[in-house]
């Protein structure tokens, strides 16, 4: 897997200050993207143990509340499998005193059953839609996305 950026201080992903980790790869090829630059899976840097130890540096400050994972797709097919391993380490490290974010382009729906979520707290799901954006629209770029949240029971919509 490879990504474009780690940002340090985000108050614009998710709730809190946050890590955010903007990996590369997408197939859903929105049109007015913000970050286009992401769709490609093979560009950015890899994300290795250098990457890793980074980001894990950073959502170690008492002051960050957790990681959103965004860019491109955390849920492209190839991402999957490293972002799963990324998020069982986040967990036995942290625990639940952190959050995880994950915004992606899928619908809920469509990615219920990977075994990744299970981590993950909130879900902002459904691709950007040029004709819906909304700069006031929280947590989401456009009003077609949703805001999931993990709960007892399973996912509670926003």
């Amino acid at each position: 897997m490879n990504y474009h950026d780690i940002t340090k201080d985000d108050l614009r992903n998710g709730d809190g200050l946050r890590v955010v980790l903007w990996v590369s790869g997408c197939n859903h090829y929105c049109e007015g993207c913000q970050n286009p630059i992401t769709w490609d899976p093979n560009d950015g840097l890899p994300f290795d143990t250098i990457a890793e130890t980074e980001l894990f540096e950073a959502l170690d400050k008492d002051y960050i509340s957790g990681l959103t994972l965004s860019g491109g797709d955390p849920m492209y097919p190839q991402n999957r499998s490293r972002i799963h391993q990324l998020l069982k380490h986040f967990r036995w490290k942290f625990g639940n005193k952190k959050t995880v974010w994950l915004y992606t382009g899928y619908l809920l729906e469509e990615i219920i059953d990977e075994p990744l979520l299970e981590y993950v707290d909130v879900v902002v799901d459904g691709p950007f839609l040029k004709e819906l954006a909304d700069v006031n629209y929280h947590w989401g770029g456009s009003r077609n996305q949703k805001v999931w949240r993990r709960t007892e029971g399973g996912w509670e919509c926003e």
